[in-house]
């Protein structure tokens, strides 16, 4: 089973479940047959633009599709704004802090910059390291999104 058949999957259980994790998400594709690793969750998670929106409940997250680009970018900035607890700098390094589960879509943000000065971005579950090829421009990067933070 192929790529295209795997995404397809992985938005009929997102639909249909309230999945806030990578690994709950292999899990549940492992279920219907389809043999992954959380790193290529985390691949169809990016390519697809998924995001972690709160859950009806309004004390989880869950993983959502979104339908429109547009909508896509200001959904990844809400949850930004939303999600980040701290931003600092230390030489060529940005460090931010986010809510718990929040890091890979606050992540997709600064993807979305597209600043010839950042060169890698990682995030884990609620922190996120932004590589900047110097000190001086990993202060500017900090300073761009904490101007992101204010609106």
């Amino acid at each position: 089973m192929g790529r295209e058949a795997r995404q397809k999957k992985l938005l009929e259980i997102i639909s249909a479940h309230d999945i806030d994790t990578q690994e709950e998400l292999a899990r549940r594709l492992a279920a219907e047959g389809f043999n992954v690793t959380q790193a290529t969750v985390s691949r169809d998670i990016r390519d697809m633009s998924l995001v972690k929106v709160l859950s009806a409940d309004g004390r989880n997250y869950r993983y959502q599709a979104q339908s429109q680009k547009d909508s896509r970018t200001e959904r990844f900035i809400s949850v930004f704004r939303n999600t980040v607890l701290s931003i600092r700098s230390a030489e060529n390094l940005v460090v931010i802090k986010t809510e718990t589960g929040s890091a890979n879509a606050a992540a997709e943000t600064i993807d979305r910059l597209q600043m010839d000065c950042i060169l890698g971005v990682i995030a884990g579950d609620n922190t996120i390291f932004v590589a900047v090829d110097a000190a001086e421009n990993a202060v500017a990067v900090a300073e761009k999104l904490e101007g992101i933070l204010r609106p």
